[in-house]
């Protein structure tokens, strides 16, 4: 089956992706460390900016900012979830269906992932375009929506921090009201 994305160079996406059968392996420490190298090593080869991103134990969100003249995300996350699959311990591992093993694949991600190219201004870069604000938000905000944390400045695996040093986010945001999200923001 073809799947049609929407791919223009330069612009940022929102992502989504997953684990298999939503196993609740990726906050384990070592797979955090293993998220992070993986991250790093396609970086080195393949540029690209995190603009903001949220790991929880059965998924991640992402908006990234692709280079001027390059639209691949594909190939990137597809880099990044063979590095962590090749790594990743074997008891994080799901039970291999018999389409993945004939297909040589473990059992540690969906084979998809979700993304969103954001509409309004290229690469939000002002930070105040409404599309780039509202997955911003919403990553930040993941951790509360699930029950993990009370306030996003509780959930260690999250550019929020990053964003409260900079100035952009006060400490307490998100802590003291729930915040709804558009049904069309997220599509986890």
């Amino acid at each position: 089956m073809q799947y049609r994305r929407a791919k223009t160079p330069g612009a940022t996406y929102f992502f989504t992706v997953v684990t298999y059968n939503r196993h609740r392996i990726l906050c384990e420490p070592e797979n955090v460390d293993l998220l992070r190298n993986a991250f790093k090593y396609v970086m080195r080869q393949h540029h690209f900016k995190i603009d903001a991103i949220v790991i929880l134990p059965d998924h991640i969100h992402a908006l990234w900012t692709l280079p001027e003249t390059d639209a691949d995300f594909s190939t990137r996350w597809r880099l990044i979830k063979s590095y962590f699959s090749r790594q990743c311990h074997s008891q994080y591992q799901g039970k291999i269906s018999t389409s993945r093993q004939h297909k040589g694949e473990k059992a540690i991600w969906q084979r998809r992932f979700w993304e969103h190219q954001v509409r309004d201004g290229r690469q939000g870069r002002a930070y105040g375009d409404r599309d780039f604000v509202n997955h911003l938000e919403y990553i930040h905000y993941n951790p509360v929506h699930h029950g993990l944390v009370n306030a996003p400045k509780d959930w260690q695996h999250s550019s929020f921090h990053r964003y409260v040093e900079e100035g952009i986010y006060d400490q307490m945001w998100g802590a003291s009201e729930r915040l709804i999200f558009d049904s069309d923001i997220g599509m986890e």
